[in-house]
């Protein structure tokens, strides 16, 4: 017995012995030192090929960018299941891509969703996998040759390879936003390629260029695989060294090869630009894969990989001599009705600079009803567009992709992401709690094709003229002969109004709303409107075209964090401070990313502000067919429905009722306050009496979200074209 129990012991410890080594620190020992690499992927010249089973044949990306969030969850939890999956590659396929593409390690049972989605199928589904660099040690002092940049970007191109081929266990936190778990199903066979990097710190990459420049051993890099040329920045040879490695793993140990591309955008593009358009975005760096060749021993080859959306920075926009980029003849990028597409022209300059195949891995718009840039071509914005708008601008993007020669492109993104921030919204939230509520001001939530809306099955209300979802519980105020009903889940306060005899485009009808104990107005100036409470908004609802909300001046979260950008003042100057109980109510906007120093010749001009108060009429039911995502309000018969997000008035964390604080009393910015109610009036605006107000309790919903998938107009569109070739 006792012989027994050692040899057990013996054999416990060896295989716990032989995980350690095998799965954790991928130790290995080469048994077929004579096998020959192979690859079923490889480029030539500006295409990519697939070996089908009778010889290669031209591949073109269709792919999507997904991501790991989920509402009411972080994406470094990796909380989606295998089931969600399954139904989203379906829905993929369906839709007519090719490919997915990931930027991390996904938790293990994405990979498992993986394999068995793929492995019965004819015309699978293939993967274009990233290695991920973490964003802290992008933007800390370091540079990309440090232990922590250059040694962690090796290691976690190798524990993705050993992820892929499915010979890895990883413990939570083992590599940085990856997932963890027991890799063990091999999905190599549907790879096609792998994205090396992240969309890279201009100042991390010219902080490491001029560190290291003229040094030797950093700027040349003789690779088995790779080399650099003579003109390779320290940074590219950086590339260099980690992707030969990367291939050498691959090859030794798994006798495969995949073809790779390091990632790169506009910002650190291979193009010198003129001085204005430099000094203005502050272009500092540059990165050109064309300093990095592939020697015959790497069957795949190289891929050229650019993030590039039609609105951002678009510095051609600001190019007036386009001769010195190699276009003499700029006609081809004007359309019928003479706009100028710079999108099209910086593909075409990306695909006559490169000698490899060119992946735009990320394209998209948002149907956010917030909005941060303008293209101001061809109207492909950065939120606010409808999710048929979407469809069309996704269209016509790809157009522009295969029409400038690139090798195809992803979609960014598959899904909607609660948990994002977009830069000109993040200082009125919350960022510690932004996936726990659907917050529509921030375009960068809603780039996906698949959306999450409110409810289990379905939302609370839709505004579409059907008053149905109504009942007499939800009623909060009335006045004379108008009534107010409110409603409220994690994306909007729906408001319905009723007045008698109704007539839209005449009567004008005024919702008062209290929010903030700390501010607010007795009476509208603007509007000579007397109310019986301390107001902050003032929704004003005028027919189609001239219906808005208003705030009050000392209210406005603009002016507490972007007075001088767009107004050209700083409102902590006592002078510039509103009383609390100022009478003027103003219009509520947002601050633009746009080149107006460039525009207008001026380098002190403000920025661009956009009117995200004014309302928009239309049907906002998906299932209509004059569907409108971006419709707030709807009139039909003696009622007027409509929805607001919950940043317009305020709220920085509906989910919990947290609203802005008064932002000048001692705060010098947004703080945050707790409420459990509001107050609300409505008025027809004939009355000479205050208008009453009623209160409206709120309670938040703490972490526990309720939502529903809904494949938006766009995942149709791209379908047509995709699938159906429409």
């Amino acid at each position: 017995m006792k012989r027994f129990l050692i040899v057990l012991s013996s054999v416990i410890a060896l295989i716990v012995i032989y995980d350690a080594v095998y799965y954790r620190f991928g130790w290995y020992i080469d048994m077929h030192p004579d096998r020959k690499v192979s690859t079923f992927v490889k480029v030539s010249g500006q295409k990519m090929y697939i070996d089908q089973g009778n010889g290669y044949e031209a591949f073109e990306i269709r792919g999507v960018n997904m991501g790991s969030g989920e509402p009411g969850e972080w994406p470094t939890d990796f909380e989606i299941d295998k089931e969600t999956y399954m139904r989203w590659f379906k829905y993929i396929k369906e839709m007519g891509a090719n490919t997915i593409r990931v930027y991390t390690i996904q938790q293990d049972v994405f990979y498992k969703a993986f394999y068995e989605y793929n492995k019965d199928k004819s015309d699978p589904l293939y993967l274009i996998h990233g290695v991920w660099v973490n964003d802290y040690i992008q933007n800390s002092h370091r540079d990309a040759y440090s232990k922590e940049f250059y040694d962690t970007f090796l290691n976690d191109c190798k524990t993705m390879l050993d992820v892929v081929h499915g010979n890895k266990k990883l413990s939570l936190g083992r590599v940085a936003s990856a997932g963890s778990g027991s890799y063990l199903y091999d999905i190599s066979q549907w790879i096609v390629g792998y994205i090396l990097g992240v969309e890279w710190e201009d100042l991390t990459v010219a902080h490491t260029d001029d560190t290291y420049s003229g040094k030797e051993g950093f700027t040349s890099y003789q690779g088995e695989y790779m080399y650099t040329t003579p003109e390779a920045s320290p940074f590219e040879t950086m590339l260099c060294k980690v992707g030969d490695k990367l291939i050498e793993y691959e090859s030794k140990r798994y006798k495969t090869q995949k073809p790779i591309a390091f990632s790169n955008w506009p910002t650190t593009d291979p193009f010198d630009y003129p001085e204005r358009v430099k000094d203005f975005f502050m272009k500092c760096a540059y990165v050109d894969v064309e300093h990095i060749k592939c020697r015959d021993k790497f069957l795949s080859g190289q891929f050229a990989s650019y993030h590039v959306y039609p609105y951002y920075p678009d510095y051609l926009n600001y190019v007036e001599d386009w001769s010195e980029f190699g276009f003499n003849d700029t006609s081809m990028f004007y359309n019928s009705n003479g706009e100028l597409n710079t999108y099209r022209a910086y593909l075409s300059m990306l695909t006559q600079h490169h000698t490899i195949p060119v992946v735009i891995s990320e394209f998209g718009v948002s149907t956010g009803r917030g909005i941060a840039q303008k293209d101001a071509n061809t109207g492909r914005n950065q939120g606010n567009m409808s999710e048929k708008d979407q469809g069309l601008a996704l269209s016509d993007c790809y157009d522009d992709i295969m029409a400038s020669g690139c090798a195809g492109g992803c979609v960014f993104s598959w899904q909607d992401e609660w948990f994002k921030r977009t830069w000109n919204t993040m200082y009125a939230v919350d960022l510690k709690r932004t996936p726990y509520w659907s917050d529509y001001q921030t375009n960068e939530q809603y780039f996906g094709l698949l959306s999450f809306d409110p409810g289990v099955e379905s939302s609370v209300c839709y505004v579409d003229g059907d008053v149905s979802e109504w009942n007499d519980n939800d009623l909060v105020t009335v006045n004379g002969d108008v009534s107010l009903s409110v409603k409220y889940d994690e994306k909007f306060i729906y408001f319905l109004v009723h007045k008698p005899n109704l007539d839209f485009e005449n009567d004008v009808l005024y919702i008062p709303l209290d929010v903030t104990p700390k501010s607010g107005s007795y009476y509208c100036r603007q509007q000579r409107l007397l109310l019986d409470r301390a107001a902050d908004f003032l929704i004003v609802l005028n027919g189609r075209e001239n219906s808005c909300i208003l705030v009050q001046e000392r209210y406005e979260s603009l002016r507490s964090t972007y007075a001088f950008e767009v107004y050209d003042y700083d409102t902590y100057v006592l002078k510039n401070i509103p009383d609390k109980d100022s009478p003027n109510f103003v219009p509520i906007n947002m601050v633009l990313q746009t080149a107006t120093a460039l525009i207008y010749n001026d380098n002190q001009a403000t920025s661009e502000a956009f009117e995200t108060g004014r309302l928009r009429y239309g049907n906002a039911n998906p299932k209509d067919v004059d569907f409108d995502s971006l419709a707030d309000y709807m009139g039909c018969g003696d009622y007027i429905e409509m929805k607001l997000p919950w940043q317009l008035l305020n709220f920085a964390d509906p989910s919990r009722m947290m609203i802005h604080d008064d932002y000048f009393d001692g705060n010098y910015g947004v703080e945050y306050l707790h409420i459990d109610e509001i107050f609300l009036g409505v008025s027809d605006g004939i009355s000479d009496y205050r208008v009453p107000f009623s209160s409206f309790a709120l309670k938040g919903w703490g972490n526990s979200v309720t939502y529903h998938e809904r494949l938006k107009s766009s995942y149709y569109i791209m379908q047509g074209i995709w699938a159906h070739g429409e």
